[in-house]
């Protein structure tokens, strides 16, 4: 039932997050005015506003003009609601369930900016810290672990640090916003522990250099080529959370520690 809630849930966030991502690079409000056809401007009903369920019944193309839907539209709102449903039966019914359905909401939203913009968004970013620091919190003095409380403090300023030093030495190759990322994922993998922290970072960096090996070897780019460096953090960060105290353990029993 948990998981089903927050499939649903995720619905809901999924669109939500399609107004998030077409809205916010331009500086446009989120609330107002209410969504409206891109190609005539006609304000969508709320019938044709249902999450996936709507595209499918329209076929992909709006009411009003016979307009099409991006499909992208549908992938989102599904992809959330699969990501909300994945976080659920990964946590289960604890008290930090909300502090991570929130970043896998963010992480979705940041991905997508990115990827389409190359940057990161301050008015998404900024508002992620104290949200992150009211939800682990929260979690912390529920689940009466002070300890957790002071991890997610250490490890989100560890891992802004570190990518404010790497932004320092070579700005070209990292934006502003990537380090304000930085600090939001360290907590988030400081509250898990430290084995989440320091593989998720590490995982950061492998998963973005495999990504720019990709391009370069598929002919899309070079060594020189920009590419959005967030998704890769956002996935590496996903990586050391789920996996990481396994893959720490593992690489300690390995190394006879």
């Amino acid at each position: 039932m948990l998981i089903v809630a927050c499939g649903i849930l995720g619905l809901l966030v999924g669109s939500f997050l399609n107004v998030v991502v077409a809205r916010v690079p331009d500086g446009r409000s989120v609330v107002r005015p209410p969504s409206a056809c891109p190609a005539c401007g006609v304000r969508i009903a709320p019938r044709d506003n249902v999450p996936v369920l709507s595209w499918l019944l329209l076929r992909g193309r709006a009411r009003c003009c016979g307009a099409p839907i991006p499909v992208r539209y549908p992938l989102v709102e599904a992809g959330t609601a699969v990501a909300f449903g994945a976080v659920a039966a990964w946590l289960g019914p604890v008290a930090v369930l909300p502090a991570f359905l929130f970043l896998a909401a963010v992480s979705i939203a940041l991905a997508l900016v990115d990827i389409d913009t190359f940057r990161l968004p301050f008015v998404i970013v900024a508002p992620s810290y104290p949200v992150a620091a009211v939800l682990l919190g929260g979690a912390s003095l529920v689940e009466r672990d002070n300890g957790s409380a002071l991890r997610a403090l250490v490890g989100g300023a560890a891992l802004w640090l570190l990518y404010r030093l790497l932004h320092a030495v070579y700005p070209r190759g990292m934006g502003y916003g990537d380090v304000r990322l930085a600090g939001v994922l360290g907590m988030y993998l400081g509250w898990l522990g430290w084995s989440a922290l320091v593989t998720g970072a590490f995982f950061g960096f492998v998963v973005g250099g495999l990504g720019g090996t990709v391009v370069v070897v598929a002919g899309r780019g070079s060594l020189k080529t920009h590419i959005p460096y967030g998704p890769y953090m956002l996935v590496g960060a996903w990586l050391g959370a789920v996996w990481g105290p396994s893959v720490a353990g593992a690489y300690l029993r390995a190394a006879g520690l």
